[in-house]
């Protein structure tokens, strides 16, 4: 789960983790008032929205006074902000983060994330903070710095030395960034996330160390250890396709392609998405209904896949173990018919009670094609899906 910029930064602050001061305001009239509130002869408007790349997409603007801020944050309130990260369509910004302006010395990159090949969280520094850190990971991957971490000890001492050392970090901040880097992974321990990101650390005029940017992600499979984390979801930062289909106890995916998929398994979903590339295909969709979905949930995968307008056709593909053929059977024909489904279906079948599941489907009077292998659906679904107009 994604939080905004602001909400990461109250995490850091009351982690000890020094921040600008600033306010999160959702009107033009807000935004002046918490300029004014400041009291500084500068200071920063950015657009909150969950992706990176603002200040590249024109969501950052520097003010030096109340106008400006009031004209700056109505010239992104309510508008579409399209950045390297959103996409041609953008987000909408509905809050700007109106926050105390910096002398900046410097500029630092410090991460967190889990390393799957390590099976360990890793914190990550580099002396090459700033909006270009991708590309710096891209052409010199050796100037990002790695420690991965025992959950248990967090960071020890150490490794915390051997990041700031490696920093070039002016002397007397030595100690205090050592105790950021502590903090910052405390935090991401405590709140079971899967990323925590400053980007910029920054020194400024007087030494000091201060998060100018924040980026927290919380592990949606822990967020039941921590129900009032739950309260900064933004859902209208999300798909309302993946936020449907949570709610139904799917897990849905939204891709890029035209071909929608329904399997029960995420082993099996990765491999059907597979064999429709290799069939010369896009998928539009990641979408496991799980091992004992009922008719009602495959209903609702459908009505989820259908929404998608760049869907041409669809393909179920189902393997029977603990879920029955002929219960996917009957939400397949109800979901055809409360959809008026005016796309190709292709299905396949196999495991417990197909023969009876194959039965309905063709009773149902339903145009279905059918497929007796994987390899044999994708092909059937790339080229149905070819046939329907765009």
């Amino acid at each position: 789960m994604k939080i905004h910029e602001y909400q990461a930064k109250d995490l850091f602050r009351r982690s000890g983790i020094p921040v600008p001061a600033g306010s999160a305001c959702r009107t033009a009239a807000e935004a002046a008032a918490a300029f004014t509130r400041l009291g500084q002869p500068l200071a920063v408007v950015k657009a909150q929205i969950h992706a990176g790349g603002r200040g590249k997409g024109g969501g950052v603007k520097l003010v030096r006074s109340a106008t400006e801020a009031q004209a700056a944050a109505a010239g992104m309130l309510g508008r579409a902000l399209v950045t390297p990260q959103t996409g041609p369509a953008g987000r909408v910004v509905k809050t700007v983060l109106v926050e105390a302006g910096s002398q900046v010395e410097h500029e630092y990159y410090v991460g967190l994330t889990v390393d799957r090949a390590r099976a360990a969280p890793v914190l990550m520094v580099s002396v090459d903070g700033g909006m270009d850190i991708e590309e710096v990971a891209r052409r010199s991957p050796e100037r990002i710095l790695r420690e991965a971490l025992d959950p248990e000890a967090g960071l020890r001492p150490w490794q915390a030395r051997r990041l700031v050392y490696a920093l070039h970090l002016p002397a007397g901040t030595l100690r205090a960034a050592q105790d950021l880097l502590a903090r910052l992974v405390r935090l991401f321990l405590d709140e079971d996330c899967s990323l925590v990101e400053i980007n910029p650390l920054v020194t400024i005029k007087d030494g000091a160390l201060l998060a100018l940017d924040g980026k927290v992600n919380f592990d949606d499979n822990a967020l039941f250890r921590h129900p009032q984390n739950l309260v900064l979801r933004d859902l209208d930062e999300e798909d309302l396709r993946e936020v449907q289909a949570a709610a139904s106890g799917l897990s849905y995916i939204a891709l890029d392609g035209n071909i929608g998929c329904l399997v029960n398994g995420a082993g099996l979903a990765m491999g059907t998405m597979d064999t429709i590339q290799l069939a010369g295909g896009q998928p539009a969709n990641f979408l496991d209904v799980g091992g004992g979905a009922s008719a009602a949930q495959v209903t609702a995968a459908f009505k989820i896949i259908l929404s998608d307008p760049k869907v041409r056709a669809i393909l179920v593909n189902i393997f029977g173990g603990i879920m029955k053929c002929d219960v996917i059977a009957e939400g397949i024909i109800t979901a055809a018919r409360e959809t008026r489904l005016a796309v190709p279906l292709v299905v396949r079948l196999e495991g417990t009670n197909v023969e009876r599941g194959r039965e309905l489907l063709q009773q149902s009077g339903i145009e279905i094609i059918t497929a007796s292998t994987l390899a044999d659906a994708a092909a059937r679904a790339v080229e149905a899906a070819r046939g329907v107009p765009a």
